[in-house]
């Protein structure tokens, strides 16, 4: 996975011949069982028109799911994995979980503005989403953590979230019978260790992905899979309001950093590189798949419908030293706004419903 700071983005391609996969590290598995694609670098100049069957090319969904070669799939990590992020006694007063945060009934987030933690205490941002997250190449916000597996022992840790010491963690799984041969069965020889459920929920959150959306049907060939409205709003999207420009590839994120003007007092990235200008109050760029669901939006849960995210890029948000080059006055008009609307909301599908499973007792 690329270091924290890396501006490259991981967009997958179907197509990516397995040798190249192998020499980035990855293995490759498709989604009826259960690849991360080239790296490039992102060019957030406009491109010349192409046509818009090649501008449609570019959003293609990927044909597998990328896991790391040093955490390959297997069903039965899955499967650990999917009980571990529900399992509330990961968390020091056995109360929260990760799905607490992360929850399938709101897209993946928590439908808060910003997330709650230990003790009902607030946090300071806005729960992202897990959607996707197998094509993420670094994590949180700020980008502090450089992969899934460290992110999923992040909040575990963390005072303020679950509050759990992983010797505690440890202790209090290998004293539940039925943990022990899941453990073995997914990692035989190894156990019980923090290093295992990491892995173990890292797996089972790649294969969190969002299913096809009415965008995917569109780009595919079916010309009434969106209104003319929609559209025209995808032509907004990567030409004048120049969404694209951050928001690329088939999740529309780059996996890059700005500040987009938001009056927030939080630095985000800039805590990690304090001489970098430009990153000062920069977060990181989120996928927009399910983007309906995901409601209200921002790393702070400032705006609270799709409507007021494109009136904050219209205008532009707050001038100063950080604020990204891109962030200027668009001067969309009111049909352009609802259009755009529109083509955003085709990025959300009807997702399947997410059982909660049995826990190990």
């Amino acid at each position: 996975m690329p270091a924290p700071g890396s501006f490259r983005a991981c967009i997958v391609a179907g197509t990516i011949a397995s040798a190249v996969l192998g020499a980035l590290g990855f293995s490759t598995i498709g989604y009826g069982a259960a690849v991360v694609g080239e790296s490039r670098k992102v060019e957030i100049t406009q491109k010349a028109p192409s046509g818009i069957d090649a501008l449609k090319a570019q959003y293609r969904r990927p044909a597998s799911i990328p896991f790391p070669k040093d955490n390959p799939y297997t069903p039965e990590k899955a499967a650990l994995g999917k009980k571990l992020y529900f399992d509330t006694r990961l968390s020091v007063t056995s109360a929260q979980s990760c799905a607490s945060c992360h929850s399938p009934g709101f897209g993946w987030g928590d439908g808060l503005a910003v997330g709650v933690g230990h003790g009902m205490a607030k946090l300071g941002r806005h729960s992202p989403t897990i959607v996707n997250a197998a094509w993420s190449a670094i994590f949180m916000w700020d980008g502090r953590l450089p992969t899934l597996e460290d992110q999923a022992l992040g909040p575990i840790q963390s005072p303020g979230e679950m509050n759990m010491k992983l010797d505690d963690l440890m202790a209090r799984l290998t004293s539940i019978p039925e943990y022990k041969p899941m453990f073995e069965a997914s990692f035989p020889g190894q156990g019980i260790k923090a290093k295992t459920l990491a892995q173990a929920i890292a797996t089972y959150e790649r294969t969190v992905v969002s299913e096809r959306a009415p965008f995917d049907a569109w780009i595919e060939g079916n010309e009434k899979a969106i209104s003319e409205e929609a559209k025209r709003g995808f032509a907004v999207f990567n030409g004048k309001a120049q969404c694209a420009a951050c928001h690329e590839g088939w999740n529309f994120t780059n996996e890059g950093f700005q500040d987009i003007g938001l009056p927030s007092s939080d630095i985000g990235r800039g805590e990690y590189l304090p001489a970098v200008i430009k990153m000062q109050h920069a977060f990181k760029t989120p996928g927009l798949r399910e983007i309906n669901r995901r409601s209200p939006f921002m790393h702070d849960g400032s705006l609270a419908t799709l409507e007021a995210v494109v009136d904050h890029y219209d205008h532009g948000g707050v001038d100063r030293p950080s604020r990204s080059d891109l962030m200027r006055l668009l001067e969309l008009t009111a049909q352009e706004k609802t259009d755009l609307v529109a083509f955003l909301k085709t990025l959300t599908s009807d997702l399947e419903p997410t059982a909660v499973p049995v826990l190990p007792r």
